[in-house]
């Protein structure tokens, strides 16, 4: 009797730490989960980034205490091929293009060159640029009807042409423009943003 009794007190402790184990695995599952579904929702349309510029900060700044990063050079443009960066914070993805026509705030000879913030002002997905006559992967019955970027997530669409105005979607507001400079050798710097707050810094601390 005493044996038994000691067996039914070990099956016991036995069947709660098997329940202890599985709340606890569940738990950390749960914490793995929401821990990662801003990285999803960022990712879900982001682009196959075959351009990204890596950047150079200078000790000098931009504008307003931004810091100024080197992303590119007017010789190594090709338009409606976008170049990838991160500015101003080392995961903040933009879209520097340059478009083949003049637009207002363009900057370059041509002033056909403009940037953007990558991140959708919806929800924070990363959408993806179209050129005219183009449509994106996810939606093969959209046309481009001038230089745009489109998010996948859910259909917002953004002007490049025009400073990024919201032209269809959920999107609330344009996206931010990155404030470009280019240099007398032709170097292209980005040196501030402008317009309403990137995603993700409603208080505007886009300096970390």
């Amino acid at each position: 009797m005493e044996d038994k009794e000691k067996t039914d007190t070990t099956s016991d402790f036995s069947s709660k730490g098997r329940r202890s184990f599985l709340k606890l695995a569940l738990a950390i599952s749960v914490i793995a989960a929401v821990g990662g579904i801003s990285s999803i929702v960022r990712s879900i349309s982001a682009p196959a980034q075959s351009q990204v510029s890596s950047g150079t900060t200078s000790t000098e700044t931009g504008s307003n205490g931004f810091p100024k990063t080197l992303v590119a050079s007017l010789s190594s443009l090709q338009v409606n091929q976008p170049i990838y960066f991160n500015y101003p914070l080392g995961d903040e993805p933009n879209i520097l293009v340059k478009l083949g026509v003049a637009v207002t705030d363009g900057v370059g000879p041509n002033s056909d060159i403009v940037a953007y913030s990558q991140i959708c002002q919806h929800l924070g997905c990363l959408y993806a640029f179209q050129a005219k006559g183009s449509s994106p992967k996810c939606n093969s019955s959209y046309t481009a009807a001038g230089p745009i970027g489109y998010c996948c997530c859910h259909g917002s669409v953004y002007d490049f042409a025009n400073d990024a105005k919201v032209l269809s979607g959920p999107a609330p507001h344009p996206v931010p423009r990155v404030v470009l400079d280019v240099d007398s050798s032709g170097n292209i710097y980005a040196v501030g943003m402008s317009g309403v707050n990137i995603y993700g810094h409603p208080n505007g601390d886009l300096q970390g």
